[in-house]
């Protein structure tokens, strides 16, 4: 069956008087069945349709758009478009009886709050049924089809794109600056070591002594220079995931272990609680062993007076979570939404590119990264990371950056948690 005007139905239609009572049954079970299959393909089409008429009452409404408004379905006929959606009406052009202007096709794009925050394409058609055509009387249109596009997860998914070209944009820039800045520091390194010998063939005096150390600590800065370069390059320009079976309990106890000294000079405790069987991941150990460096250097720095790391560990059938709270000095809620950008820092001698890295390396693993702060009380940073098997799956699938379940938004004090 087509939608398509059928020219055989409009001939019967045109001689309704001269059928007898069979072919008016066939007629009417005919009309029946077209009007079957057009309201099951209204029912089923993902988009939400509307009809209006030209003061914005609702006069019919599929599931979709129901769905979508929040709509009772008692009240269709009776409920108002512009007052079911305010924020639509001030984008239009309306009389003071609420009539539409335009008179042609209408595109908006509005937040909705109810039932849940979404953004919605709205696509406003004027209908001109075949008898209201030419007609003075109807210049404007009696009724409108409306059509409902949840473009929600379309612009975020154009806003992370865009977000991920600025990165790389910043990063390829940064990449290059530091890459130029090697040549100067090999040429430093060459003339220190000429100094080097020059000084070692002069008198053993004082003043030769003074020299010496002074080329010493130069060629130590130099070095530790070159060392910032190498691991910032490695950093903003990191090779693809060598994937193997990691046990991240393993990794953490030994990333920890190696922070202890440092932590304990702090005053800053650090312990981990995990159950039992905790499965491995499919992770490049070296990465993700920097994303544990980066959290727990972030979680020191936020306790200058010393304090407690604590990390719990939980799984369920498709993740692993890794929950790694601190007592520090907590983030402000201004500053949460630029955690993630390039050269953001809340501390001032920050780079601001250690949690934009942790980001792309958990997306790059399959996984999340999720912080929880509140001021003055503490942080949480919470990382998912897929199970084995259920990276299996993503990469037999290409998908190497599917999102799984929300870990939850468990409370920012370490304290709290389990």
């Amino acid at each position: 069956m087509t939608l398509k005007k059928s020219t055989a139905l409009e001939s019967v239609l045109g001689r309704l008087d001269d059928l007898d009572s069979v072919n008016l049954t066939i007629l009417v079970q005919r009309l029946a069945r077209e009007r079957h299959f057009l309201e099951t393909v209204l029912e089923v089409i993902r988009e939400g349709i509307l009809v209006i008429d030209r003061l914005g009452t609702i006069e019919y409404a599929n599931p979709a758009a129901v769905n979508l408004l929040g709509l009772p379905q008692k009240d269709i006929g009776r409920i108002n478009l512009w007052r079911s959606v305010p924020n639509l009406v001030r984008t239009l052009h309306l009389t003071r009886e609420g009539e539409i202007l335009e008179t042609s096709g209408i595109s908006r794009e509005v937040e909705i709050d109810y039932p849940e925050a979404r953004l919605v394409r709205f696509y406003i058609i004027p209908m001109v049924l075949a008898e209201e055509s030419g007609s003075a009387e109807h210049d404007h249109p009696l009724r409108y089809a409306v059509i409902l596009s949840d473009i929600t997860e379309e612009r975020a998914s154009t806003q992370r794109r865009i977000e991920s070209e600025k990165v790389q944009s910043i990063v390829d820039l940064a990449a290059g600056v530091a890459h130029e800045l090697g040549n100067p520091i090999n040429s430093l390194t060459i003339h220190l070591q000429l100094m080097q010998r020059a000084a070692g063939k002069l008198e053993d005096d004082a003043a030769t002594r003074k020299i010496r150390r002074s080329i010493d600590v130069c060629t130590a800065e130099v070095e530790r220079l070159d060392g910032i370069i190498t691991h910032f390059l490695e950093a903003v320009r990191p090779r693809p995931p060598d994937f193997s079976d990691v046990n991240l309990i393993e990794l953490l106890e030994e990333t920890l272990e190696f922070l202890r000294p440092e932590l304990e000079g702090a005053s800053i405790s650090a312990d981990i609680a995990w159950e039992e069987d905790v499965p491995v991941v499919h992770a490049d150990r070296n990465q993700i062993k920097q994303v544990f460096f980066n959290i727990f250097k972030n979680a020191r720095e936020s306790m200058p007076k010393g304090g407690a790391i604590k990390v719990r560990v939980k799984t369920d059938d498709e993740f692993v979570y890794l929950l790694i709270g601190d007592t520090g000095e907590g983030i402000s809620e201004g500053d949460m939404t630029k955690i993630f950008q390039p050269y953001f820092s809340t501390k001032r001698t920050g780079t601001g590119l250690g949690m934009m890295i942790c980001q792309r390396i958990m997306r790059n693993h399959g996984g999340q990264i999720g912080i929880d702060s509140r001021k003055d009380v503490g942080t949480l940073v919470t990382l998912q990371f897929p199970q084995k098997h259920r990276r299996v799956r993503l990469l037999e699938s290409g998908d190497t950056n599917a999102e799984g379940t929300d870990a939850g938004e468990p409370e920012a004090d370490p304290s709290k948690q389990g």
